[in-house]
Formats: structure tokens, sequence, C-alpha cells
């Protein structure tokens, strides 16, 4: 028989994978649309798409529709201090994720259009 999982162990195991990680580092600064973590992380949408719903599952992240866009914000970020613990464990320094909040090439919604200024963070 299974052991039933607790909330605290559905959101350690939700974080248990450096791609979950990466989208959850990708969201630090503020909301960010599918597109954008498809472009950020060279992933495809599917992956990036499944990924995203185990950490909503988790209660990790939420998401808002925006026309044709879906954003995701971490629900809590208290989430941070459980990566930024986890990282110190490991001796890790971390690094700024600002540059993944910038304007992408290639990435269509409108905080990355060509109308938005180069070099803007979105928030």
């Amino acid at each position: 028989m299974r052991p039933t999982l607790t909330p605290e162990s559905r959101v350690l195991r939700a974080l248990a994978h450096p791609e979950r990680l990466a989208i959850v580092e990708c969201l630090r600064h503020g909301s960010v649309c599918v597109c954008h973590l498809t472009v950020a992380l060279s992933r495809p949408q599917v992956y990036i798409s499944q990924q995203l719903a185990i950490l909503r599952d988790a209660g990790v992240i939420e998401g808002r529709r925006n026309g044709a866009f879906v954003y995701y914000r971490l629900r809590d970020r208290s989430v941070l201090g459980i990566m930024d613990s986890a990282g110190s464990i490991a001796g890790r320094v971390r690094a700024s994720s600002r540059s993944r909040l910038r304007r992408l090439e290639g990435c269509e919604c409108p905080q990355c259009s060509a109308a938005a200024p180069t070099g803007r963070v979105m928030r």
C-alpha cells in the first residue's frame, strides 16, 4: 500500500525536478506567460505545460488567462526560501535570473512583443 502524500511532500516532490526549479526561478520576479517559459527554457510548449500542471497541482503556482495567453505566478513566495535554502545546503550561490524575465526574441506575448522596449523587465 502506497502512503498518502502530505501537502508538504507534494510541494517538495514538485520542486524535486530541475526543469520545475527553473520554472520557479523564472517566476521569482513576477508573472510569466507559457510562451515566455518555452523560449527562456528552450523546451516545447507541451513539456512546459506538463511541468506547470505538476507545480499547479502541488499549490506552488497559479495561472490566469489574459486573452490567448496564460500567465503563471508563484502562489506563495515562501517557496523561494525553500529553493534558496536547498541551494545553500548544496553549496550553490544563486545567480540572478533577471535576464530570463527580459524581453525574449521568439516570445509572442504582449510583454515581449515588438511594442515592448528592449530590456524591459516584466513585473
